[in-house]
């Protein structure tokens, strides 16, 4: 795997570096929002709003993702946005006299993963389930189901 050399900038903040040559979306979960002083790579501080996550680096929106997660979730207080997920996608944009790479929210909510009969986890999760080691509310986390699949999910229960 090789390093962008913005990773070697600002290694605390997740960015688009990050994206680049991984995946073409990375969803992620709010844990919460706060405004923090964050020190740029030329040694500035600025006062930015930063959405903590589970599980990754911090993220730093900017008026345009803030924009897009108030659309999501049709709020624009922080304090609502808090466990909810966003998608996460790089684009290019013009800014500074250039072309350059951002990180951006996507403008919709996370689609889940259809779990049914012919899906290659279904026996996994009947399973788990009939061990009792997860919950349907827990697979239904995770994947939208249908009442037939929930149906045959539970059969033997």
């Amino acid at each position: 795997m090789k390093t962008h050399w913005k990773k070697l900038h600002n290694p605390d903040y997740i960015g688009a570096y990050e994206l680049m040559g991984v995946c073409d979306e990375l969803i992620v979960k709010i844990k919460e929002v706060k405004q923090v002083k964050v020190k740029g790579s030329d040694g500035k501080e600025e006062l930015c709003t930063v959405a903590y996550l589970h599980n990754q680096k911090p993220f730093i929106i900017n008026s345009t993702n803030a924009k897009t997660i108030t659309n999501i979730y049709g709020s624009p207080f922080i304090e609502d946005w808090k466990d909810k997920e966003i998608v996460l996608f790089v684009t290019q944009i013009k800014a500074f006299g250039d072309i350059v790479d951002a990180l951006r929210v996507k403008p919709m909510k996370p689609q889940k993963e259809i779990l049914n009969e012919k899906h290659p986890k279904f026996a996994d999760a009947k399973k788990a389930i009939q061990n009792k080691s997860v919950t349907i509310d827990m697979i239904k986390k995770k994947y939208s189901i249908d009442s037939q699949t929930e149906k045959l999910l539970n059969d033997g229960n």
